[in-house]
């Protein structure tokens, strides 16, 4: 693995952006601090051992390759579907590949803590997990209604030895805990280092998470020319912050036949403000969280209300990669609404008998919509980024079996 994995388009200039987006962040602490994390982790993705020992953990511990599985039931609609099947990664979801390679770049600079956000809880048990493994104290901020909505994860996290800290200021959900676990990292610089849950965020986080994401794309575009011939139409994987799908659309961005679709909680319908989190198809530019990107704000800036059925998607904001995607026209972003995500949800698991996220529904229901009006010589790759586990009790209360 070297830093050539990632395409040069999604690859930041010297100042941290793509495009307008991105940039680095302005706080002064911050800043020195995040500048020495992303001189250790460009040293570090040159550093031969470094790279060994992750590709053994991706292999004998998270049990990469992941599989591309043709789910015929669902191609009887008429495109055929696969599934890039990362919902059988070890924690249950993509979470777990830049986990490990923030894991081990914290252990590598001398750090004993990683402290983190987490939405739905997958970041959350990947990176207690990964601290686990190596030897790392873990400090994970989860606001209050995703802690209710998503127990399962947060028990497995508390089994895995992190410290909870639950967020109840503003909505008590992701864009909360991301500020919360700011301000607790401002204090612990010396000893702790910031892991990041998607690719948002200041440099050198969007380029970072890619990178040690890129594992998915490139491993799918070597199985998917290998198993059918050829590649498929379409690349598809939901996008809150989006570390699955630019890790999925990195090694397809200079093949032109193929389609990148991101796909966006549509929520309770775009026309409702402050019910969805349709950041690409409603958000505005400016700067969230210390970066620029599109994002949900309010006349005043601040960001705005949100909303999705899926934990890991009601962010206000998106990563800078994808920004610059929707920019030069290679991205194509569509939603998905909660109803249509359940509908998605329940399809997958009674028709191929998968389970999956409520994040990872988003994709399949655009799949599902889109098989219909293409004929049966079409294919789309669909990124099953998680498994379904964490949010059953939830769907169980919103539908009649």
């Amino acid at each position: 693995m070297a830093k050539e994995q990632l395409n040069p388009m999604i690859l930041p200039d010297s100042a941290g952006n793509f495009g307008k987006h991105g940039g680095k962040i302005s706080h002064p602490e911050l800043a020195e601090a995040l500048e020495e994390l992303g001189t250790a982790f460009h040293n570090i993705i040159g550093d031969e051992e470094f790279i060994n020992e992750m590709k053994r953990l991706q292999a004998t511990y998270v049990g990469r390759p992941s599989p591309i599985y043709h789910a015929k039931s669902l191609s009887q609609r008429g495109a055929q579907i696969f599934l890039k099947r990362e919902d059988l990664n070890h924690t249950g979801a993509h979470k777990i590949n830049h986990c490990i390679g923030e894991a081990l770049l914290a252990k590598k600079i001398g750090k004993t803590k990683v402290i983190a956000e987490t939405g739905a809880g997958q970041h959350g048990v990947a990176l207690a997990t990964a601290s686990a493994l190596v030897g790392l104290e873990c400090e994970i901020h989860m606001g209050v209604a995703d802690i209710a909505k998503e127990h399962p994860n947060v028990s497995r996290m508390k089994i895995l030895g992190a410290k909870i800290v639950p967020v109840s200021s503003g909505a008590g959900t992701l864009k909360e805990a991301v500020d919360s676990a700011f301000e607790s990292y401002l204090v612990q610089m010396d000893t702790a280092m910031f892991a990041i849950g998607s690719a948002v965020g200041p440099a050198p986080y969007p380029e970072m998470v890619a990178y040690f994401q890129s594992v998915v794309g490139h491993e799918a575009r070597e199985q998917f020319a290998r198993q059918y011939g050829g590649l498929p139409d379409e690349v598809v994987a939901c996008v809150g912050g989006g570390s699955n799908a630019i890790g999925l659309f990195n090694a397809f961005i200079d093949d032109e036949s193929v389609a990148l679709v991101g796909v966006e909680p549509a929520g309770e319908g775009l026309d409702k403000p402050g019910r969805h989190a349709a950041t690409m198809a409603k958000g505005t530019f400016g700067n969230i969280q210390g970066f620029n990107c599109y994002y949900l704000q309010e006349e005043d800036g601040t960001p705005a209300a949100v909303h999705s059925i899926a934990s890991g998607l009601d962010y206000p904001g998106v990563g800078p990669q994808h920004c610059l995607l929707k920019d030069n026209g290679r991205g194509r972003y569509e939603s998905a609404t909660d109803q249509e995500c359940l509908d998605a949800f329940l399809i997958l698991s009674r028709e191929e008998g998968i389970i999956p996220a409520l994040e990872s529904s988003h994709a399949v229901a655009y799949a599902l919509r889109r098989a219909a009006e293409l004929d049966s010589s079409k294919r789309l790759l669909v990124n099953l980024s998680g498994r379904g586990d964490k949010d059953i009790d939830y769907v169980l209360g919103k539908i009649e079996l």
